[in-house]
């Protein structure tokens, strides 16, 4: 993920959470295209050649992101950090949703297409996963925001460790075991 314009994004970043507007238009070409990288991972395994609902994740979270204006950022891995977690919020969000309108017979549309969560199974595999990450988190906070930061956001293990402020071993060693535990959560549920 880290690129030559690195040094920009966190120095553009910090300018526009100091409340420079002109910052935000010079990053926001800078930071699209790994925004849609990790929309993308957050849509593995979804309906394939559908880029609109790539797209409309990226706009809905980036829209998100603009009325955080507020936010010091670290650096760029924190503001993809905060991204990711945004998009996994609004997929959650999205099957919620489409599952309380099945339960409730109501013709409804979530922020997004519905077809985001295509088929009804895996809606569910996203709603019990968000719900074995906040258990997990309840008890290891940690560990849940390693999951989040490299599976949902396509973190490397360094970049992994930086936004963490842990070692490179212990991101790699909480990896193993929330990933072993949530397994084991998601076949009990």
């Amino acid at each position: 993920m880290p690129t030559d314009s690195s040094p920009d994004i966190t120095r553009l970043l910090q300018a526009w959470g100091s409340g420079d507007a002109q910052a935000l238009d010079r990053l926001t070409p800078l930071v699209y295209g790994e925004l849609r990288r990790i929309a993308r991972c957050h849509m593995a395994g979804e309906r394939g050649g559908r880029t609109l609902q790539t797209t409309a994740l990226v706009n809905e979270a980036y829209l998100r992101l603009v009325d955080s204006a507020q936010v010091q950022w670290q650096d760029r891995a924190h503001f993809f950090a905060i991204a990711s977690q945004l998009m996994r919020r609004i997929l959650v969000d999205a099957a919620r949703a489409r599952g309380s309108a099945k339960r409730w017979g109501v013709a409804g549309r979530a922020d997004l297409d519905a077809g985001m969560i295509a088929e009804p199974g895996r809606g569910r595999e996203l709603i019990a996963l968000d719900d074995a990450l906040d258990r997990l988190a309840k008890f290891d906070e940690r560990k849940a925001k390693v999951i989040e930061l490299r599976f949902f956001g396509g973190l490397s293990v360094d970049e992994t460790a930086l936004v963490l402020q842990i070692s490179p071993q212990s991101v790699m060693r909480d990896w193993k075991l929330a990933k072993a535990w949530l397994e084991r959560e998601m076949k009990a549920s």
